[in-house]
């Protein structure tokens, strides 16, 4: 196993929600990043931040680890959940809700309902 791919095993294994993406929560450097932080951080969810252009190995290896091509990629205790576009439907759908639910991960019900609201 490269260096790589061991870091972004213990970083999945050992936070509950981890987001890969272009700069940082609190400073996003691409759209899509933006978009998918600006949900977490609306719905209060505790993420970790790995920002890939830091490191171009694990730029390039976050995609071989999960086989997706794109940046972001958000992480549920362990689980590839998907990038931005993904992360929008369950968002809106609600499924977003009930998975942060199943998995014991606290987020805010009434920021997750305003957002459905104001894509309604």
């Amino acid at each position: 196993m490269s260096d790589s791919k061991s870091i972004i095993d213990e970083t999945i294994k050992s936070n509950d929600v981890v987001l890969y993406m272009k700069g940082t929560k609190s400073m996003p450097q691409c759209g899509f990043s933006s978009r998918v932080a600006g949900v977490l951080n609306y719905m209060e969810v505790e993420y970790q931040d790995v920002n890939v252009l830091a490191d171009e190995s694990v730029r390039q290896g976050i995609k071989d680890y999960s086989d997706w091509p794109t940046i972001p990629q958000l992480y549920v205790k362990g689980e590839f959940v998907g990038g931005c576009d993904i992360i929008i439907e369950m968002t809106l759908s609600g499924e977003l809700d009930t998975m942060l639910g199943e998995n014991g991960i606290k987020y805010d019900k009434d920021a997750a309902d305003k957002i459905r609201e104001s894509n309604a």
